[in-house]
Parts: C-alpha cells; structure tokens; sequence
C-alpha cells in the first residue's frame, strides 16, 4: 500500500505482475476481499517482499523468541526448514516456522563474501538442526541447535585468519548440511567436526562453482536451555 499510495506502483502492475484479474487486485487493495495464502505469497514475491514486512513491529515481538526490545535495536529474522532456506531466495509466508530477533549492531558487523548473484535474497535466516547434523558438527554445536546463516557469505574465503568457516551447504538431493568445506579440483569436500562422521564429497557440475552450492556462512550458534 505504501508503494502505491507513493505512486511506485498501480494495481494495473500489479495485477500484470501476478497474473490476477485487475478487478481482484483492486479489491484486495480497497480490503474489500481477501487474497489466498498462495495468492498473497504471489503478491509477495514479485514484489521482493518478505512476510516481515507485512507484520507490524508490536506484532513481531509477540511472536518472536525473546523479549521485545524498548527501542527499534533489533532485526526480525525467519527460521525455516533447511531445504526451503538452501533454494529460495525469499522465504514465504507459508515456510515461516518463527521469527528470532537479533540486535542490528551485530548483523551490520558482519562482513559479506559474495560469490555470483545474491541480491535477491535474503540475507540472514536461521535453520534449527536435527540430531545427525548437531552431532557431526560436534561439540560447535549440538542437535536442536539454532543456527543463523549469512547467505551473502557464500564464497570459500576465510571470514577470519586461520580459522574454518562453517557452512550450510546444499546438496544435490536438495537437502542441506552442516560442514567445513574445502575444494580439490572439481569436487567440494564436506568435511564434519567430529571425526566419527564420514567425510562427504560433492562433484560439482559443469559450469558450477562452490558459491552455487554454498546456502552461506553459519555466523551464530544458539542452543535452547
């Protein structure tokens, strides 16, 4: 509403964006009918939007994990399914698991590692993981452990001297694992922190490079008490 009250964008636009008859849209837009879950992520991702934005803030901090914050310090972000935050560039309404709150001083510090096309995407989103990938990745982080991921880190250079970066890494059955990974020649190697889990290898495709299949650098371990 705030795009077209500004005159960014018309219902005619919109209604050519998403395929929808133009009277639809311009009902939804004066509320006098609603639009389907399915229908209103259409909406949300020819726009670039993230559910977020459709939240008012006062909304936000009841569903997020901790307190509300006194001042606008903190930044919402989206747990997901880690399948859905290795693919899609925008996280739909229907794929919102929670929202986390972390202080915006922190995000800001964090240094991007871009490699190929990430502007679409959304940068920070969180995955909890289940008891195999907690256990490989042992004792970084333990299962049920929350992980926030900066998927505009995606590159293989270290993010500090002399120390692994831990990624989140989509695989080729479009799943997504937890590991230090390093490449020989055309292979990605998966490698865990506990030596009781194998070693993985990932044949990258033709024409791929390892920002293709890195989802992003994990820059935070939370674990519930």
């Amino acid at each position: 509403w705030e795009r077209i009250d500004e005159g960014d964008l018309t219902g005619l636009r919109l209604a050519e964006q998403t395929g929808f008859k133009q009277a639809h849209i311009s009902n939804f837009l004066n509320r006098k009918r609603g639009l389907s879950l399915e229908g209103m992520d259409k909406v949300l991702n020819v726009q670039h939007l993230s559910v977020l934005d459709l939240l008012d803030p006062a909304e936000v901090n009841k569903r997020a994990s901790i307190l509300p914050p006194s001042e606008d310090e903190f930044e919402s972000v989206i747990v997901a399914e880690p399948g859905v935050v290795a693919s899609a560039p925008l996280i739909m309404s229907m794929n919102v698991k929670e929202i986390l709150k972390f202080k915006k001083t922190f995000l800001k510090r964090l240094k991007e590692s871009v490699e190929g096309d990430r502007d679409g995407w959304e940068r920070f989103v969180a995955i909890k993981v289940d008891a195999r990938e907690g256990m490989s990745m042992y004792p970084r982080m333990l299962p049920g452990a929350t992980l926030l991921i900066d998927r505009h880190y995606n590159s293989l250079t270290p993010y500090r001297k002399g120390e692994s970066n831990m990624y989140a890494v989509r695989k080729q059955d479009e799943s997504c694992t937890i590991k230090y990974v390093e490449m020989a020649n055309h292979h990605l190697i998966l490698r865990p922190q506990n030596q009781a889990y194998p070693v993985e290898v990932l044949t990258m495709e033709s024409g791929k490079k390892p920002g293709d299949y890195i989802v992003g650098r994990i820059c935070y371990v939370g674990m519930e008490t």
